[in-house]
C-alpha cells in the first residue's frame, strides 16, 4: 500500500519525532487514540513514498489469515490498525501468536493502532519486545498551532474568534479539519463532530455498552456506586473495562474511583439518550442519580439532577431537611437561588423554611430582609399552637443566637435564658455551631473579641449553662474557648497547651469533630509561635485523616490552614496549587468563605500581587465592619496595611496604627506577631503610638523572633524559589534526558524505593503530577 500526499494534513510535532526515532531502529510502536486524532493518517502520510502492508487486527485472528514475511534482506513495514475490536480469548490468542511472530523476525516493523492504551492481553507482548508508544496527546495541536494552521486556511483571525475556535475544537484534528470544512462556522462543526462519532464510533457496540454509556452521561463524572445507582447494572465493572478497551474515551478514568467522559462523548451521548429513551425513561435515570447525591449529602447535586426533571416535591423536601442543619454543616449558600426562588407564601407555611430564609438573609449580609423573615417567625409563634408553635419557638431561640448580622452583644444573657427555657419548659434548641467549620471559637460562627476581657470569669459564670445549651457542641468549649484567649493574649505556652489537649480530650468523649479543629488549630499554631512549623503541619494532617472522613464540610477551611502553614515554610508550590482551589471574591463574595479569603490575601501578599490584596482586604474589612466581625476587621486592616506598605502608600501608617490600637485594646499580641516578619519590618520603619508600654515590649520581642524563624515569610521576592535537594534535582535531570526509574536508580546507586520517593517530592514541591509537567515546570522556574 501507498499513501497519497494530503495538502491539508499537518503532521503532529510529538508524534512524528517519536516516529522517525523508532524508525531508525526498527523498534516497534503502539499508536493509541481517540477516532478522529489523526492516526491513521500520521501513518499514511509518513509513509507517503514507501510501501507497507496494512491489515484490520479483525482479519488476523485465525490462523489462514496469518501474515508471512519472508525472511529476506529487504524491510518490511506492516501496519495493524484497530486492536480495540479484538473482544474474546480465542481472537487474542490468535493475534497475540501472530504479532509475536512478526516481531521476532528482524526485518519487521511492526505497528499497532487502537483507540485505547495497552490492553492487559497484550501487555506481555507490549513489554517483551519494548514498544514505543505514541498516545494521544501526541496528535493534538497546541492553541498556537491551531490558530497559524486556521489562519493559512481561513485568514485572519480576532483573538475572540480564535478563542472560540479553540472551545469547539480543544485542538482535537478531526474537529479542526471540520472548521476548516466549515468555513469557521463552530457550530456546524460541533454538530458534525457528534455525527462523525455516531456512524463511526457509537453503531460498532453492542446494546448493553450503548446503553451504559447514554445513561451515565446524565452526570458530569461517575463513580462506580453512582453509575450502579443509575443504570440498575451489576456489571458496571465489566462495562468500563469494556469501554476502556474499545477507545480512549474517558478523559479521567477511574483516577480516586471517578469516571469523566471527555466532552465530545458527553456531548454525543446526551444528545444520543434524548433520541433513544422516551422521557419518563429519563426522568427516571435522573431521579436515581438525585437519590444518590442526597444519600451522600451532595446536596446541591441532587437538587439539579431533581430539578432537570421537575421533582418538585423532592426538591422541598431537600429544602426543608437542609434548613435543620447549621450553616455550618449545611448548604445554604450554595442553595440560597432555590430558597430565595421559594413562593413568600410556601415559605410562611413552614417555620422551618422561615427560620432558613432569616438565617440565610443574614448569611447574605442583608441584615433588614433577615429581621423581617425573623418578625414573621414571631408572628407565626403567636397565631399557631402545638407542635407548630413549639418549632417556631425553637427556632426563634436559635435565631437569638446564631443570627451572623447581631454579633455577640447580650449574648451571654440570652445563653442563659436559653437554658433555663430549655430545662422549664422542655423546648429543643436546634444545632449550632459555635465554630462555623472555622479553627477558631473566638473568630468561628460569631466573634467573642469582647468575652475574651474577661475570659475566666465568664468561663466560670456561663460555661456550663453555654455546654448545656449547646449540646454535643459545647463539649471542651470552655477550655479551648480559654485557650485561644490566653493564645491570642501571649499569655504562657504550657497553659494554653494544657488547655487546649483538656478540651481535646473531651471533644473525644462525645464532643463534635468541629470542636476538635479548634484544638488542632490552637496547638499548630503553638508550633508555629516556637518555631517548629513542620510539626505545625504534622498535627494539621494528622487530624485532616478523621476530618475527611467525619466532616468533610472543615476540609475546604482545613486546606487553607494548611496553605498558611506552608507560607511559613515556604512551600510555595502547595500556596499555588491551593490557589487553584480558593474561592473568586471577583464573581461574588461569600461571607462563608471569610477564613479562604484572609488565607488569600496571604498568598496574594507572597506573590507580590499588592493591589489584588488591597482589594480583598477591602472588602473583608466591609464585611467585618457590618457584620461585627471585630477579629477580622483587626486582621484584614493589618494585612491591607501590609500590601499598602509593599506599594509605598502613605495610608499604611494610618490603618496600622487604627490595628495596633484595636489589638492592644484586647491585649491580642499574636494577632500582631503571627506575621511577624511583615509586622516587624513596618514597626521599625514608623514610630506608632501604643498605650501599654508591656504590650509593645511583648509584641516587638516575638515579631522579632517571627521573623527570625521565617525570614522570608510573606516575602515577595522569594516566591517562585524552590530548592531541590541535590539527590533530588539528578533524578530530575536525568529524568530529563529520558531515563527510567530503573535507570536512575543504578546510575546514582539509590534503591527504586527511594528514587520513587524524591520523584513524588519533586511533583509535590513543584506543584505537578507527571514527569512532563515537572520537567516544564523546573525549566520555566530555571531550576534545570
Amino acid at each position: 500500500m501507498i499513501s497519497q500526499q494530503d495538502e491539508n494534513y499537518r503532521f503532529p510535532e510529538n508524534a512524528e519525532n517519536k516516529l522517525r526515532n523508532a524508525k531508525k531502529t526498527k523498534t516497534p510502536v503502539y499508536l493509541y487514540g481517540v477516532t478522529g486524532i489523526g492516526k491513521t493518517s500520521l501513518i499514511q502520510q509518513f509513509f507517503i513514498h514507501r510501501k507497507y502492508l496494512y491489515h484490520k487486527a479483525v482479519e488476523l485472528v485465525c490462523e489462514e489469515n496469518y501474515i508471512y514475511i519472508p525472511e529476506d534482506e529487504k524491510p518490511h513495514i506492516v501496519v495493524v490498525d484497530d486492536i480495540q475490536e479484538i473482544v474474546n480469548q480465542e481472537e487474542r490468542r490468535c493475534f497475540t501468536e501472530q504479532s509475536g511472530a512478526l516481531l521476532e523476525q528482524r526485518n519487521v516493523w511492526l505497528i499497532l493502532i487502537s483507540r485505547a492504551p495497552v490492553p492487559g492481553w497484550l501487555m506481555d507482548t507490549y513489554i517483551r519486545y519494548s514498544f514505543l508508544t505514541i498516545g494521544e496527546e501526541d496528535f493534538y495541536f497546541t492553541k498556537e498551532q491551531q490558530d497559524a494552521y486556521l489562519e493559512e486556511k481561513l485568514g485572519v483571525l480576532s483573538s475572540a474568534e480564535k478563542e472560540k475556535m479553540w472551545k469547539c475544537t480543544q485542538g482535537v484534528p478531526i474537529a479542526i479539519r471540520l472548521l476548516v470544512l466549515h468555513g469557521g462556522d463552530t457550530e456546524e462543526t460541533s454538530e458534525d463532530l457528534l455525527n462523525y462519532l455516531e456512524s463511526h464510533v457509537y453503531d460498532q457496540w453492542d446494546l448493553e455498552l450503548e446503553e451504559f454509556m447514554m445513561e451515565t452521561s446524565i452526570v458530569e463524572q461517575f463513580t462506580k456506586e453512582l453509575a450502579e445507582m443509575i443504570t440498575g447494572s451489576s456489571r458496571v465493572d465489566t462495562l468500563l473495562a469494556r469501554a476502556v478497551e474499545l477507545g480512549n474515551f474517558f478523559a479521567v478514568s477511574g483516577r480516586d474511583g471517578v469516571w469523566q467522559y471527555r466532552w465530545q462523548m458527553l456531548l454525543s451521548m446526551r444528545r444520543r439518550l434524548q433520541r433513544k429513551y422516551c422521557r419518563e425513561k429519563i426522568r427516571q435515570l435522573y431521579h436515581h442519580a438525585g437519590l444518590y447525591y442526597e444519600l451522600h449529602d451532595q446536596i446541591p447535586e441532587a437538587l439539579s439532577m431533581y430539578e432537570r426533571y421537575g421533582d418538585t416535591e423532592s426538591i422541598s423536601r431537600i429544602l426543608v431537611s437542609n434548613v435543620r442543619k447549621n450553616p455550618a454543616t449545611g448548604h445554604y449558600y450554595e442553595l440560597k437561588n432555590y430558597y430565595l426562588n421559594l413562593p413568600e407564601e410556601v415559605v410562611l407555611e413552614n417555620p422551618i423554611l422561615i427560620a432558613g430564609m432569616s438565617m440565610l438573609q443574614s448569611i447574605l449580609m442583608n441584615e433588614e430582609e433577615s429581621e423581617r423573615w425573623y418578625h414573621e417567625l414571631e408572628i407565626y409563634a403567636k397565631t399557631h399552637t402545638g407542635s407548630e408553635r413549639r418549632e417556631a419557638k425553637s427556632r426563634l431561640l436559635y435565631l437569638d443566637i446564631g443570627l451572623p448580622h447581631r454579633g455577640s452583644v447580650n449574648l451571654a444573657e440570652i445563653l442563659k435564658h436559653t437554658g433555663t427555657l430549655l430545662r422549664e419548659r422542655g423546648n429543643c434548641l436546634p444545632e449550632f455551631s459555635v465554630t462555623s467549620n472555622l479553627p477558631s471559637m473566638m473568630n468561628g460562627g460569631k466573634d467573642f473579641c469582647e468575652w475574651s476581657r474577661h475570659d475566666r470569669e465568664l468561663a466560670v459564670s456561663i460555661g456550663k449553662p453555654v455546654e448545656f445549651v449547646l449540646g454535643k457542641y459545647g463539649k471542651g468549649l470552655v477550655p479551648l474557648a480559654l485557650a485561644e484567649s490566653f493564645l491570642e493574649k501571649g499569655q504562657d505556652s504550657y497553659e494554653v497547651m494544657s488547655l487546649a489537649q483538656k478540651g481535646k480530650l473531651a471533644i473525644e468523649s462525645g464532643g463534635k469533630i468541629e470542636q476538635g479543629f479548634v484544638a488542632a488549630g490552637i496547638l499548630s499554631w503553638l508550633s508555629i509561635l516556637d518555631g517548629n512549623e513542620q510539626y505545625a503541619m504534622e498535627q494539621l494532617e494528622a487530624f485532616a485523616g478523621r476530618a475527611e472522613k467525619e466532616a468533610p464540610k472543615l476540609m475546604k477551611n482545613l486546606d487553607a490552614f494548611r496553605c498558611r502553614i506552608s507560607l511559613y515554610l515556604n512551600d510555595y508550590a502547595q500556596a499555588e496549587a491551593w490557589m487553584k482551589e480558593a474561592p473568586d471574591e471577583l464573581a461574588e463574595f461569600a461571607t462563608m468563605e471569610r477564613f479562604r479569603y484572609l488565607t488569600k490575601v496571604r498568598v496574594y501578599l507572597q506573590q507580590g500581587k499588592y493591589e489584588r490584596a488591597c482589594t480583598l482586604a477591602e472588602q473583608l474589612i466591609h464585611y467585618a465592619e457590618k457584620m461585627q466581625r471585630t477579629y477580622i476587621r483587626m486582621e484584614a486592616r493589618l494585612l491591607l496595611s501590609t500590601a499598602l506598605y509593599c506599594l509605598h502608600q502613605k495610608r499604611w501608617v494610618e490603618i496600622m496604627q487604627q490595628c495596633i490600637s484595636e489589638a492592644e485594646s484586647y491585649h491580642f499580641v499574636r494577632l500582631l506577631s503571627r506575621e511577624g516578619t511583615v509586622t516587624d519590618k513596618m514597626l521599625k520603619e514608623k514610630k506608632f503610638v501604643f498605650q501599654d508600654a508591656g504590650f509593645e515590649e511583648q509584641v516587638r520581642a516575638e515579631c522579632r523572633q517571627m521573623s527570625e524563624y521565617y525570614p522570608r515569610y510573606l516575602d515577595a521576592g522569594s516566591f517562585g524559589e524552590i530548592k531541590l535537594p541535590e539527590n533530588a534535582l539528578n533524578i530530575l535531570r536525568l529524568q530529563a534526558e529520558g531515563f527510567s526509574v530503573r535507570q536512575i536508580a543504578g546510575k546514582l546507586g539509590l534503591t527504586i524505593a527511594n528514587v520513587k520517593y524524591h520523584i513524588s517530592e519533586n511533583y509535590r514541591k513543584l506543584g505537578v503530577r507527571s514527569q512532563t509537567a515537572a520537567i516544564n515546570e523546573a525549566r520555566n522556574r530555571n531550576i534545570l
